[in-house]
């Protein structure tokens, strides 16, 4: 049997294959923009992504509980949790679909799913068919990773889901 150069067999595989679709996964609108957004350095602001319209705006110091004191929320251009996950959706999707409420308004906008997908929201807190109490949402990205705005004196960034408490599941829009 007559060996082949390894350049030969390499032209050979590219030439049989070129017309053959890669299955190389995709990641949806929302996952790609998260990630332009992380790149940016987004400081965490207590209520920061509430204004008219999405987007880093400055906080507020009204029912603020963070550990650093004096609050900086009201002095701070960023994002809070919800409001990350509003200016992601709305760029992916050209309009607020979310709109200015907290996670609490914004789960109810959503189906909770049992089985996610990148791009899905996953929220932490209660949520009963009587009652909705959450305190923290995330842009899941998959492999049990979420996209966040954390906590004061953070920037935007990933997270794993495991070690949060309170998991309350996950929601597509």
């Amino acid at each position: 049997m007559k060996r082949r150069p390894a350049v030969a067999v390499a032209l050979l595989v590219l030439a049989a294959t070129a017309s053959a679709p890669l299955s190389l996964p995709v990641p949806p609108p929302t996952v790609r923009i998260a990630y332009e957004l992380e790149q940016l350095g987004i400081v965490y602001s207590w209520g920061g992504g509430h204004a008219a319209s999405p987007g880093p705006s400055k906080g507020t110091c009204v029912g603020y509980q963070g550990s650093i004191k004096p609050c900086p929320a009201a002095r701070t251009t960023g994002l809070d949790c919800s409001g990350f996950v509003r200016w992601v959706y709305a760029l992916a999707r050209g309009e607020d679909v979310l709109g200015p409420g907290n996670t609490d308004d914004q789960v109810r906008k959503l189906r909770r799913v049992a089985s996610a997908r990148p791009g899905d929201l996953v929220f932490f807190g209660k949520v009963t068919k009587r009652r909705v109490r959450t305190h923290h949402v995330g842009l899941y990205l998959g492999n049990g990773k979420m996209m966040n705005a954390p906590e004061t004196g953070a920037v935007v960034r990933v997270d794993d889901i495991a070690p949060k408490k309170d998991f309350a599941g996950f929601y597509r829009y």
